[in-house]
C-alpha cells in the first residue's frame, strides 16, 4: 500500500510534540540538532530514544564520540530550535551562538532549558530514512531541581540548573521559574496558553475510577 508523503506529515503533525536540541561533541566540534521525535523508553535501565535523519552530521559526530544530550527547550529558545533545523554557516560554524556548558559525557548543555539528559550510546538501529538511536541515562537535570548524573561525578562537572519548584492552583508543582516549554504542532512552533482553566472533574471521573 503507498501512503502520500505530505499526507502521512500533516496526520502526523496532529500529534503535538515537546521541543529538543540534541547535541554532542565529535572530532569536528560542537554539533548539535533540533528534534521532536523523542521518548523515554525504560527506567530499569534509564533509556531513551531520539530519531535523527541519516543525512545529519549530528549522527554522524553520536555515533563517533558514542554519547548525546537532550536539552528541553522553553519557549524562550524558539530562535535556537529554528537555527538548530537549518543547514547554515551560523549552526555549523557558530553552533548558533548558544551559551552553554559541557556535561560529564563532554556533550554540550544549552543553557536556559527547562531541562537536560546526558546518555551513551548503547544501541543503533535502521528506522528508514532514519536511525533509531537508545540512550543509557549517565546524567540529567531540570530547572526546578538539582542535576542528578554519576554518583562519582563532582558537582561542579554536572552544576544543576538554578530554579525553584512552583505550585499551582492545585497544590501541584507548577511551570519551573515560571518558564513554559516550547510546543511543536501541526508543523509549527507553539507557545502554550497561561490562561486555561482546568475543568472540574465529575465524581464519575475521579482517579479512584480509573482503570
Amino acid at each position: 500500500m503507498s501512503i502520500d508523503r505530505e499526507f502521512f506529515r500533516h496526520v502526523l503533525g496532529q500529534f503535538a510534540t515537546g521541543v529538543t536540541v540534541v547535541t554532542t561533541r565529535g572530532s569536528a566540534g560542537l554539533v548539535g540538532l533540533t528534534v521532536n521525535a523523542f521518548c523515554s523508553v525504560s527506567l530499569d535501565p534509564p533509556l531513551i530514544l531520539v530519531c535523527i535523519d541519516l543525512k545529519s552530521r549530528t549522527l554522524q559526530a553520536i555515533r563517533e564520540s558514542r554519547m548525546f544530550a537532550i536539552n528541553i527547550l522553553s519557549e524562550e529558545q524558539e530562535e535556537l530550535a529554528r537555527c538548530f533545523a537549518l543547514p547554515s554557516e551560523e549552526r555549523y560554524r557558530y553552533f548558533c551562538h548558544a551559551p552553554y556548558h559541557l556535561g560529564v559525557t563532554g556533550a554540550p548543555l544549552l543553557e536556559g532549558t527547562l531541562g537536560f539528559v546526558e546518555a551513551q550510546l548503547v544501541a543503533d538501529y535502521p528506522g528508514g530514512d532514519h536511525a533509531i538511536l537508545l540512550g543509557e541515562v549517565v546524567a540529567l537535570g531540570a530547572n526546578d531541581q538539582p542535576a542528578s548524573g554519576d554518583a562519582n561525578t563532582a558537582a561542579n562537572e554536572c552544576p544543576a540548573v538554578a530554579g525553584t519548584t512552583l505550585q499551582d492552583g492545585s497544590g501541584q508543582p507548577g511551570r519551573p521559574g515560571g518558564k513554559q516549554p516550547l510546543a511543536y504542532y501541526r508543523g509549527r512552533y507553539r507557545h502554550l496558553a497561561d490562561d486555561y482553566a482546568q475543568p472540574s472533574l465529575s465524581p464519575l471521573s475521579t482517579p479512584s475510577d480509573v482503570i
